[in-house]
């Protein structure tokens, strides 16, 4: 997505970067924290997104602790936790939510974009693609989980992939000079 702009992407393990804490309340201030992170640690221009699901029935939840909602035991334990916390619930709503940050050292003002994506939480995994939440989230105008969308496909749809786009489009307009 950033070939057009001249951008050269290196991944910040590339400069031996550690992870941020994410001490954010919300996916914006975690986007941010992580991309900041990385500016001060190498000095150079950074992206970074946030993203989680947020299900309805749950107010929210797992939100932001998504990637740590059974406690950093990882995809299968946060969709077992997710699938026992909606046992009985009929309204199964949900949304995958991602803000990405781009940060210039050289610009006071970070570039921020958010991606949305609703669907529905299944009763129990189907596909066996994707990551995360994926076997789980029902892809209603699909008819199938994400997990079962070929990578374009998901791409295409998903929460990430807007955020990115419109972080693109952004960062094509602030520096179009």
């Amino acid at each position: 997505m950033l070939d057009g702009l001249g951008i050269e992407v290196v991944a910040q393990s590339e400069f031996g970067v550690t992870d941020a804490d994410e001490t954010g309340t919300t996916f914006a201030e975690n986007s941010l924290i992580k991309a900041q992170h990385a500016v001060n640690a190498t000095g150079l221009p950074a992206i970074a997104d946030d993203s989680g699901i947020a299900v309805d029935a749950l107010d929210g939840a797992p939100g932001v602790y998504s990637a740590r909602y059974a406690d950093g035991a990882g995809d299968e334990a946060n969709n077992d936790k997710l699938l026992a916390a909606l046992e009985g619930v009929e309204n199964r709503g949900a949304a995958f939510h991602c803000v990405a940050t781009f940060v210039d050292p050289a610009d006071p003002e970070p570039i921020v974009a958010e991606g949305v994506w609703r669907g529905e939480i299944l009763h129990a995994r189907q596909g066996e693609g994707g990551f995360g939440y994926d076997p789980l989230f029902l892809v209603p105008e699909c008819g199938c989980s994400s997990a079962e969308l070929d990578p374009e496909e998901k791409n295409t749809r998903s929460h990430r992939g807007q955020a990115l786009r419109e972080l693109v489009a952004l960062i094509e307009q602030r520096y179009a000079d």
